[in-house]
């Protein structure tokens, strides 16, 4: 994952969304990021006049940092997005939506894409019946992610889901009755993914 060289409330009042770096914080009345808080700092930045070049830089280090990726990566999946039969911008939106830390987050097993980063290293989290310790691994159609029977890590996880109850699991995963897997059925599409960012920018920064 990309190193924070700054707090995580900072960046998130920096780039104006709440990009949900630290974990439970995020989700309660204590975020930066709360509507009054996000008020003030959508006005700070209308005051800013940004070029062109400074806005399409923002959009990247914006989505880079929201999913955790460092520059190189992130060119990487740009470069791949950009030579795969599809819209560009929506087709690296569904490369980094499918990193494997990011569906652990998005199945409720950790609170943060950090959090499921860790999971990951640390063996926590099987890809079709056996360990997957690639964070960036990119899920393919029918894989299924589970959490290691018998682990430590599923009684947190467990106990994560419960609190993340209200948080939808997207419709392109169908997780197991108990919560315990999840299957991959098919990809997300621009729709479904909620980031506010302007990939348009980023294809043009690139592009140069």
């Amino acid at each position: 994952m990309a190193q924070m060289a700054k707090p995580c409330c900072k960046t998130c009042k920096k780039y104006g969304i709440k990009m949900y770096l630290k974990g439970r914080r995020c989700e309660s009345d204590r975020c930066a990021m709360d509507p009054r808080k996000a008020r003030r700092a959508r006005r700070t930045s209308r005051r800013m006049k940004l070029s062109e070049y400074a806005m399409q830089v923002r959009e990247k280090n914006k989505l880079r940092i929201y999913y955790g990726v460092g520059e190189a990566q992130f060119r990487r999946y740009f470069e791949i997005a950009r030579r795969t039969r599809g819209v560009t911008g929506t087709v690296l939106l569904q490369l980094l939506e499918r990193r494997l830390d990011n569906v652990v987050y998005r199945l409720n097993w950790t609170f943060s894409r950090r959090m499921a980063r860790q999971a990951v290293v640390h063996g926590h989290i099987f890809l079709n019946g056996r360990k997957m310790d690639r964070p960036g691994y990119t899920v393919k159609l029918n894989d299924v992610v589970s959490l290691k029977p018998n682990d430590s890590f599923a009684a947190a996880a467990r106990a994560c889901r419960e609190e993340r109850k209200n948080t939808a699991i997207p419709a392109w995963m169908q997780p197991s009755d108990d919560g315990t897997s999840a299957v991959i059925t098919r990809f997300p599409t621009r729709e479904e993914i909620s980031i506010p960012v302007e990939e348009q920018h980023i294809i043009n920064l690139y592009s140069k």
